[in-house]
C-alpha cells in the first residue's frame, strides 16, 4: 500500500513521533522524513532509525512527499500549509491530527491548491505531557482514529488513509463531519480535561493531598497539560464547550440540591443510571 511513498511528518512531539515510531513499526515506506525546530528531537529519530532523514527548512522534503501528516497545533498547521502551499508535491495528501476540524478543514481548502487533497484527522489516544521523548509507537493500539473527508477527497484516498491508520494500530477509524466532530469532542475530550484541571487547582487540594486515593488520581490523570495548545483548542472550539459546561454546570446544580434536600433517593437513582452506563462502556476489555 504504502511501498512506495514517502511520507513527511511535520512536528515530532508526542504524537508526531508516536505516529513516526508506529509507521516504521508496522508499515513499509520509501521514506520517512520529519521537520521540526527541535534539532534534538530529529536527531534523536533518525540516530534510532525511526526517521530516514529530517530537515529544519520546510520545502526540502514537501517536494517529494506523497503523505505530509501535520502533528502541530491547529493554528500552526494552517500557517504551515500557507506558508508552503508551493512547496507540496502534485497529488500530495495532506492530513492532521489536532483536536479541532471544522476551523482546520475550512481553512485548508482554502489555502491548499486544487491538485492537493486535505483530510483531517485526530487520534483519540495520548499520554500526560508532551514531547519526543514520552512518544510511543504501541499508544494507538485499542484507539479509535476519526476523520473527516470532504465530498471531494477520492474514495481512493480516504480508504488509503484508513487503511494506514489501521495498520498502525488503530482498532477503528470513524468518519464524522468537522463541526460534528468537535460538538462531540468538546463532551469526550475537552470537558473531561477541564474538569480534571478544575480539580487539581481547587484549595481544598492542599488541605487534602496526603488523603488521595485511586478515584482522585483517576479522575485527575489528564490535569497534566499542555496549557499552551489546549488554550487554543478550547477557544477555537468556544461555541461548543461554553455549550457543555453550561449543561454539566447545570447537572452539578442538580446534584448539589439532592445533597442539601437529603433526597436519598434521587442520589441513588443518579449513580445507578451513571454506573449502568460505565458498565456499558466495558472499554477496559476492548
Amino acid at each position: 500500500m504504502t511501498e512506495d511513498f514517502s511520507i513527511t511528518i511535520v512536528g515530532l512531539g508526542l504524537i508526531g513521533g508516536s505516529i513516526a515510531k508506529a509507521i516504521r513499526e508496522n508499515l513499509k515506506v520509501k521514506n520517512l522524513w520529519a521537520v521540526d525546530i527541535n534539532k534534538e528531537a530529529l536527531e534523536e529519530a533518525k540516530d534510532s532509525g525511526i526517521i530516514d532523514g529530517f530537515f529544519q527548512d520546510d520545502s526540502i522534503p514537501l517536494k517529494g512527499s506523497d503523505i505530509v501528516i501535520l502533528c502541530t497545533y491547529p493554528n500552526a498547521a494552517l500557517e504551515f500549509m500557507r506558508r508552503n502551499m508551493e512547496h507540496f508535491r502534485k497529488n500530495a495528501i495532506i492530513t492532521d491530527t489536532s483536536g479541532i476540524k471544522g476551523k482546520i478543514v475550512e481553512e485548508a481548502r482554502k489555502i491548499l491548491r486544487h491538485d492537493l487533497e486535505f483530510i483531517g484527522g485526530h487520534p483519540m489516544s495520548g499520554k500526560e505531557s508532551t514531547g519526543y521523548r514520552i512518544s510511543d509507537g504501541t499508544i494507538f493500539r485499542g484507539s479509535n482514529y476519526i476523520i473527516t473527508p470532504h465530498e471531494s477527497n477520492s474514495k481512493e484516498t480516504v480508504l488509503l488513509l484508513k487503511n494506514m491508520m489501521l495498520k498502525i494500530g488503530f482498532r477503528k477509524v470513524i468518519e464524522l463531519e468537522p463541526k460534528t466532530h468537535d460538538r462531540i469532542i468538546a463532551y469526550t475530550s475537552q470537558l473531561p480535561h477541564i474538569l480534571a484541571c478544575t480539580v487539581m487547582n481547587s484549595e481544598s487540594f492542599h488541605a487534602g493531598r496526603d488523603c488521595i486515593g485511586g478515584s482522585f488520581k483517576d479522575m485527575t490523570r489528564v490535569a497534566d497539560i499542555n496549557g499552551e495548545l489546549w488554550s487554543e483548542l478550547l477557544i477555537e472550539n468556544k461555541e461548543n464547550i461554553l455549550a457543555e459546561l453550561s449543561s454539566v454546570m447545570s447537572d452539578l446544580e442538580d446534584i448539589y440540591h439532592m445533597i442539601e434536600r437529603e433526597d436519598a433517593d434521587s442520589l441513588k437513582s443518579a449513580f445507578r443510571k451513571s454506573g449502568n452506563l460505565r458498565k456499558e462502556m466495558k472499554y477496559e476489555k476492548s
